[in-house]
C-alpha cells in the first residue's frame, strides 16, 4: 500500500500514460511488417528500368489482368503458371465482364528475359482479341534524388 506524503492527499493523478499507446503501436508495426510482403500479387519479377514510365493504379488491383515472365521463361498468369496456349482462356475469364475501356492486360517481364519471348506473349494476348497491353517499367531512380 502506498501512502501519500505531504499536504496533497486524494488528488488525482493528470498525468498521461502513453505506455499502452506504444505497446499497441509497436504490435500493430509489426503486424504490418508482417502482413505487407503478403499482400503482393503476382509473381516477383526483377522490373526493366525506365526513366518516364506512365503510372497506372490499376494494376494493383485483385481485377487487373498481369502477366507475368521469369527469367527461366516461365509464365505467370496473377500467381498461377500458365502455359502460352492457355493463356488467352485465362485472361478471356478475367475481362470478360469488364467494359472494353478497361480491358488492358499487362505485361510484367523480368529484365533478364529475352525480347522474343516476350513478343510471344504479345502475340498469345492480341491473339486472344486483346489490344490494350501495358508493359510494366519500373522509374529509374534520378541521380541526386534520395533513395527509397
Amino acid at each position: 500500500m502506498g501512502m501519500a506524503v505531504g499536504g496533497d492527499s486524494g488528488g488525482y493523478v493528470s498525468d498521461i500514460n502513453v505506455t499502452p499507446m506504444v505497446d499497441v503501436m509497436l504490435v500493430l508495426l509489426i503486424i504490418f511488417m508482417v502482413v505487407a510482403p503478403l499482400l503482393q500479387t503476382g509473381v516477383s519479377v526483377t522490373l526493366p528500368k525506365s526513366k518516364y514510365p506512365d503510372p497506372d493504379p490499376n494494376i494493383i488491383k485483385d481485377t487487373s489482368a498481369v502477366v507475368s515472365i521469369t527469367p527461366d521463361d516461365k509464365i505467370f498468369f496473377g500467381r498461377d503458371p500458365v502455359n502460352k496456349d492457355d493463356l488467352a482462356k485465362r485472361i478471356g475469364n478475367m475481362l470478360k465482364d469488364k467494359p472494353a475501356a478497361e480491358q488492358v492486360v499487362y505485361v510484367k517481364s523480368d529484365k533478364l528475359v529475352k525480347y522474343g519471348t516476350v513478343v510471344n506473349v504479345i502475340d498469345a494476348i492480341r491473339e486472344a482479341g486483346y489490344e490494350r497491353i501495358g508493359l510494366v517499367a519500373e522509374k529509374e531512380k534520378e541521380p541526386g534524388s534520395p533513395s527509397q
